[in-house]
Formats: structure tokens, C-alpha cells, sequence
């Protein structure tokens, strides 16, 4: 079995030692399901480890067979602060401090550290497709090969990859279509859009790893902004689980006479110019403890990158959550997730 430590010298080579040079002429190869950009979303996550890392970024294929990544990475062993986004909802779809609990606080954003920023890794490989099995070797020190699924899409807009294997990786999901990167949908547009969105996530906290499926994401229930268009807001009035656990808001909490248990839920628009939103979200009682209006504690910053089918229609999103504790590594929460209409 790996030490903790072969895992960090290995994953840390990976990351900064440069790529070695291609070798032999690479030959012309099908695109993956005949698409070019795809968004992308893996991590290592294993119950017993506190080196898990999650990644978040594109990789696009050339006909001649190459593909290049750019990624941000986030990885316990270098945890990051949550950061600051300048997004503050406005008055039109959030309280008042101390105004009625119906609506959301009017909080700046947070997600996760540097991702306002650009990736933190690019790299470049060579890639075949054999039926529906798409295999990518990266040139860099160490070996790390992926092997992905690749599904279509009934309408032929989009193309999926569902991880089947991976060097590193343990779990992975990707959306592709040949939309640029700098293709993305207004915040007004994924409001509106008319299908279903459903969330597969699996997480990792306290050394335990928790897998959810076909989890309704309800983004028409979110709130548009007058103001801030850049960002959609809602509060979601009661959670019998995440918000009600013993001892976690002894005051305010689920058997207490307040009884709180709503959850902020924000989510926002991080560039013009690609894919990144972000959702933050935390619950209300645990402000109320500390006796904020914000909640400056341990919040679920989960940075997303939009789906975009060939028409450039939004599709959904893959994610990442990089929620970094300030105490101790085993309160961290890491998660790789999508949420879409295709899955």
C-alpha cells in the first residue's frame, strides 16, 4: 500500500517538474465523440488519505492527436483560503441586515482560492479513441495515464466522459462540444433554462467519503438580481439534515425554539470571458452563533465550469468543492460533482 508520503513526492512531481519532450510524430486520431473543448472535473479522493486534491478546468483535442489541459488545482497538502469574489447580491433578491429571513443576506461571494485567478497547470499529451474508450497519456515526468467513457448525447450537442480509470485520479467527470471556452451563458440564461438539472457529487470530510446521485438542482428557484446580474440568489427555508445536526448550532439550531435551519445559497458568475461561476452556500444558525450576518466560518465554496452544448446553449456545470478548514486537515470538505441535464 502507497505511504502518504510516496503519494505527496509523486503527485508533487506531477505538478511542477516540466513536461519531457514529444518523441515521435503524433498521428491523426477521431476526436472524442467528436468534440474539441471539454470541461473537466477530477480528484483523488480516498477515505483514509489527507492528501485528496481536486481538479477544475478544460482539455481540448486536436485532430492530430494531442490535447492540452489547463486546470486548477486544490490539494490538502497546500490548502487555500476561500477568496473574495466583489460580487455583493443587491437589495432586489437579498435582506436587510436584520430584516425578515425570506430571502438570503446580502454577503460578498466567496469560492475557492485562485480561482478569480488564471489555472494553476497546463500540460500537454497525446490521446486515442478505441470504440467508446478514450485514453490520454500526459507528457510529464511521471507516468499518468486516463482512460474515460465517451457517451453522446441523444441530441449529438454534447459529448460526456465518465472516468474508467486514472493514474491518480479516483473519480472524474467531463462534458465536451465544440464551443469555445470563452463560449458561456449569462446568468439570466441559467435561470431560465427550461430543463432538468440533477447533481452526482461524491465528497470528501472527516475521512469519510459520502456519494450522492440524481439529486434535483433546482436553478429555477434561485433569484435573479436587479442590480447584480452576475448573480442569482436563494434561500433554501429548511434542510432536515445538513443543518440540524447535534451540536451544530446549540442556540439557534434544529431542536432549539429558533429552530433555523435554512440554508444561503449564492451562486455567481466569476468571468465574462470562459466558464467559471462559482456556488457558495452555508447555514443560516451558524452566522446567528457567532452572532454575524455573514458567516466567516468553515462555508461550502464549490467553483463550477459551465456545459456548453454545440449550439452554445447552456447544459450545467462540473464542479469542484475546495473548502479548506482553518483548523485541522480532517474538517476540510473536497468533492468532484456535475450538475446537469444529460447524465
Amino acid at each position: 500500500m502507497r505511504t502518504a508520503a510516496a503519494i505527496l513526492s509523486f503527485v508533487l512531481a506531477i505538478t511542477i517538474l516540466p513536461a519531457r519532450p514529444a518523441t515521435a510524430a503524433v498521428s491523426a486520431s477521431p476526436l472524442p465523440g467528436g468534440k474539441t473543448t471539454y470541461v473537466i472535473s477530477q480528484g483523488h479522493l480516498k477515505a483514509a488519505s489527507q492528501q485528496n486534491w481536486v481538479r477544475l478546468g478544460s482539455y481540448r483535442f486536436a485532430a492530430d492527436g494531442t490535447v492540452s489541459a489547463a486546470l486548477y488545482l486544490w490539494w490538502q497538502r497546500h490548502p487555500k483560503d476561500r477568496q473574495r469574489t466583489g460580487t455583493v447580491p443587491d437589495p432586489s433578491c437579498t435582506t436587510k441586515a436584520g430584516g425578515a429571513a425570506s430571502r438570503p443576506r446580502a454577503c460578498e461571494v466567496l469560492t475557492a482560492g485562485g480561482f478569480t485567478s488564471a489555472p494553476d497547470e497546463s500540460r500537454t499529451g497525446t490521446y486515442t479513441v478505441a470504440g467508446d474508450v478514450l485514453t490520454i497519456r500526459w507528457k510529464i515526468a511521471q507516468t499518468w495515464t486516463e482512460q474515460w467513457y465517451v457517451r453522446p448525447s441523444p441530441d449529438g450537442r454534447l459529448a460526456r466522459l465518465d472516468l474508467k480509470q486514472s493514474t491518480l485520479a479516483t473519480h472524474g467527470y467531463g462534458y465536451g462540444s465544440n464551443a469555445a471556452i470563452s463560449t458561456r451563458r449569462a446568468m439570466s440564461s441559467v435561470k431560465a433554462f427550461p430543463g432538468s438539472l440533477r447533481q452526482d457529487l461524491t465528497s470528501w470530510a472527516g475521512g469519510k467519503l459520502v456519494t450522492s446521485g440524481n439529486q434535483p438542482f433546482g436553478h429555477s428557484a434561485f433569484r435573479a438580481c436587479a442590480a447584480t446580474t452576475s448573480c442569482l440568489t436563494y434561500l433554501q427555508p429548511s434542510s432536515r439534515g445538513a443543518c440540524q445536526k447535534s451540536g451544530g448550532c446549540p442556540k439557534y439550531g434544529g431542536g432549539t425554539r429558533p429552530n433555523v435551519s435554512s440554508i444561503q445559497y449564492y451562486l455567481t458568475m466569476i468571468s465574462k470571458s470562459d466558464r467559471r461561476d462559482t456556488l457558495w452556500h452555508w447555514c443560516t444558525c451558524l452566522a446567528m452563533e457567532r452572532d454575524e450576518f455573514c458567516y466567516t466560518g468553515n462555508s461550502h465554496v464549490k467553483p463550477l465550469m459551465q456545459i456548453i452544448d454545440d449550439t452554445g446553449a447552456f447544459r450545467g456545470w462540473v464542479g469542484a468543492e475546495a473548502s479548506f478548514s482553518t483548523g485541522s486537515r480532517g474538517t476540510d470538505m473536497l468533492a468532484v460533482l456535475r450538475i446537469s441535464d444529460f447524465r
